[in-house]
């Protein structure tokens, strides 16, 4: 499924830089996110770390334009304030693939992915002449061609949560979030999924922002990396720095080594519990006799 191979003939993605600065996020008057800073940049995956309630998916939704923010400040590319332009002007910079999208029903793979050209479109049904274009690209990258005119309401969970990335590189966009997208899957699409997510950063320079839960994918996948900590940012930068024994068992409250795969090379995190060590039952036994 890489997409220099399946798409090489299609033009190539254009990214976007995205700086947001002085973000500040509230639920019911308590801030959830504190003054926050994050930059995207082209051709680079950075990856959002963090223990449940840390701010990470509610960040990544406010830098999206889906959540509202206290007070923040949005530039693409230094030059454009993305607070200024309109929803339509932002999806065309910006394209977020959220958790838990809904199975559609009734509708094939390619009107699915359809759904992503409509910042082109405009008010009633303005003609987008790119559109089959995008589409097309869009279905060859994430290597779904084959399934194109598939009903969706037929599709495995890997298969759909493909087609919704497809639907948003159908926009046409130079920064792409991902909240979690490898929940759900199975270790095959969660492989192959954040395998398309470092082939469009590294052969088409789109900038990503992932959300990711597990710190391995973080490690094997990110250019760089953010770890969050009850809204705040508690260190960013390469993963051999940011993910340190140390902080990580500080952040998530329990004991975590780091080492080095030797089959990868790449950092590999574990937590150790209670029953980390096991004994066998004749173990056990011996030791109340």
């Amino acid at each position: 499924m890489r997409s220099g191979e399946e798409a090489a003939d299609t033009p190539r993605l254009r990214g976007h830089e995205l700086r947001a600065t002085d973000v500040t996020v509230s639920y019911d008057g308590v801030d959830v996110v504190h003054d926050v800073a994050i930059g995207l940049r082209p051709g680079e995956v950075t990856a959002l770390v963090g223990p449940n309630g840390s701010g990470k998916s509610t960040l990544l939704r406010t830098i999206a334009r889906l959540q509202r923010a206290r007070h923040a400040a949005l530039r693409i590319d230094a030059d454009t304030d993305g607070l200024a332009l309109t929803a339509r002007e932002f999806a065309r910079h910006v394209a977020l693939l959220t958790q838990g999208r809904p199975t559609p029903s009734g509708l094939t793979v390619r009107d699915v992915v359809e759904f992503g050209r409509y910042p082109y479109r405009g008010r009633f049904g303005r003609r987008d002449p790119d559109a089959t274009a995008a589409v097309d690209r869009a279905l060859a990258l994430t290597g779904v061609t084959d399934l194109a005119e598939r009903g969706a309401d037929h599709l495995s969970g890997g298969q759909l949560q493909r087609v919704w990335l497809a639907g948003c590189l159908a926009q046409e966009t130079g920064v792409l979030l991902l909240d979690e997208p490898t929940t759900y899957l199975d270790l095959r699409y969660q492989v192959e999924l954040l395998d398309l997510v470092r082939d469009l950063a590294d052969d088409h320079g789109i900038a990503v922002g992932v959300v990711l839960h597990d710190l391995d994918q973080a490690a094997a996948v990110a250019d760089r990396i953010t770890l969050l900590e009850a809204g705040r940012i508690v260190a960013e930068g390469l993963p051999e720095d940011v993910l340190t024994p140390e902080r990580l068992t500080s952040v998530y409250g329990i004991r975590i080594e780091v080492d080095t795969d030797p089959l990868t090379g790449r950092l590999r995190t574990r937590p150790i519990g209670r029953h980390h060590t096991r004994t066998t039952p004749t173990e056990r036994l011996g030791s109340t006799s």
